[in-house]
């Protein structure tokens, strides 16, 4: 008999990072391994949240959420199917203006640049995603939640994409640099949360393009938390090493490229603002503890009160698990590429760009590699990283869903 857990309560949120999404992937597989979760069994997750890749990853297995172990065996197919050859098919020219493309299915027109033909991505998510069973399961109050954030490239302001269960009460931001819509979510959706800007192209949805969600809201905790949510797993895609102050700077002669830039400037605008945001919740946890220890039932209730009319929800104090990778992917992606470059048959450009990754004294540029490296056997070697990584915390994730279980049952 498998442990059981509670579906309502624990929220899942996913940042982006390219093919470091695998390693989210991995985290989850761990974590039924380490609950020995059944397809028969409840999910482990009421609420779902991803940008950038994260939202492919969340937007899977919310649809699979009727399922204990969220089919997490075909989304580790999918990431170990990818093929350089098909995915990193580059365009130079697709960046001159007014190229329109047409999806795969031939029903859906956008006018975009982009570096990379998004035709093969997008044929991947259409197909892998069982849209229908997302939707029943979100109507049927399988799965509270489901958000996508995506940037508004015209506006500047991120917008969720909130597709609701009856009776989820969600209370959005009134931060103005934040919108909420709200109805089923999509593959254009997904794909808007997904789009690089110039790697792929923004994404028409209705009369907005939108690219991705990263850019300004990496991690969206918020929506979860304001939807109902009161346990979050969060998985970040950095390794903490790589946040450190560097106490082995690069040398004069070997800066700056345009390699090494454009994977510095996607990891500052990808990646760094899931630390801040996971800073902001442990800062929020600390306040309310000492709001609660400090003022009587009335001053709290005036404050949470005052909390409302300002910002829309209260605070209450959040039990968090979060995930980072034990091991630079940076410096994985640019050992994988030194080893299989001369066996890929590519294009003189991607074989140009990834090559830089693969020289000997230059793993830092790596960080660009693993936005291009659609690489099956990379994305399984990640998800395996993601698997270890949750199996060495097996005694932390056995007990932060035994109290979502009891509190569950009070």
């Amino acid at each position: 008999m498998s442990q059981q857990t509670s579906v309502s309560s624990v929220g899942l949120v996913l940042s982006g990072g390219g093919m470091r999404g695998a390693y989210e992937v991995g985290v989850i597989a761990g974590m039924v391994d380490v609950l020995g979760l059944l397809p028969s069994d409840p999910a482990p997750f009421g609420y779902f949240a991803g940008t950038s890749v994260g939202a492919i990853n969340a937007t899977f297995m919310a649809a699979h959420a009727e399922c204990g172990d969220l089919g997490i065996r075909e989304l580790i197919e999918v990431w170990g199917g990818l093929k350089l050859t098909s995915h990193v098919r580059m365009h130079p020219w697709g960046l001159l203006p007014a190229l329109r493309r047409r999806s795969p299915d031939g029903e859906h027109d956008y006018l975009g640049k982009s570096l990379l033909d998004p035709r093969p991505l997008e044929l991947t998510i259409r197909r892998s995603v069982d849209w229908d069973r997302l939707h029943e399961n979100i109507s049927s109050s399988t799965v509270a939640a489901l958000f996508v954030a995506a940037l508004d490239v015209g506006s500047g302001r991120t917008t969720i994409f909130s597709e609701l269960a009856p009776g989820t009460d969600f209370r959005p931001s009134r931060d103005p640099r934040r919108q909420a819509s709200y109805g089923r979510i999509n593959a254009d959706h997904v794909l808007a949360s997904a789009a690089i800007p110039l790697f792929f192209p923004a994404r028409r949805i209705g009369l907005t393009y939108y690219c991705d969600g990263g850019l300004r809201f990496n991690t969206p905790i918020a929506p979860v938390i304001r939807a109902g949510a009161d346990r979050l797993v969060v998985i970040s895609t950095r390794n903490k090493s790589e946040l450190a102050p560097d106490s082995n700077p690069t040398p004069l002669d070997q800066y700056p490229s345009l390699t090494f830039l454009a994977g510095k400037i996607l990891n500052a605008l990808l990646l760094d603002p899931m630390e801040y945001d996971l800073q902001v919740l442990a800062r929020t946890n600390s306040l309310v503890e000492v709001l609660e220890s400090a003022l009587e039932p009335e001053a709290l209730a005036l404050v949470q009160k005052r909390l409302v009319e300002s910002r829309g929800a209260p605070y209450h104090r959040l039990d968090t698990l979060v995930f980072s990778p034990s091991q630079d992917i940076g410096r994985l992606a640019a050992e994988h590429v030194r080893e299989h470059l001369p066996l890929w048959e590519l294009g003189r450009l991607p074989k140009w760009i990834l090559g830089r990754a693969a020289h000997e004294k230059a793993t830092w540029e790596a960080d660009w590699a693993t936005y291009l490296l659609f690489d099956g056997e990379f994305g399984r070697s990640i998800v395996d990283l993601g698997r270890r990584d949750a199996h060495a915390r097996a005694d932390e994730i056995r007990e932060f869903f035994q109290r979502a279980q009891v509190d569950s049952s009070k």
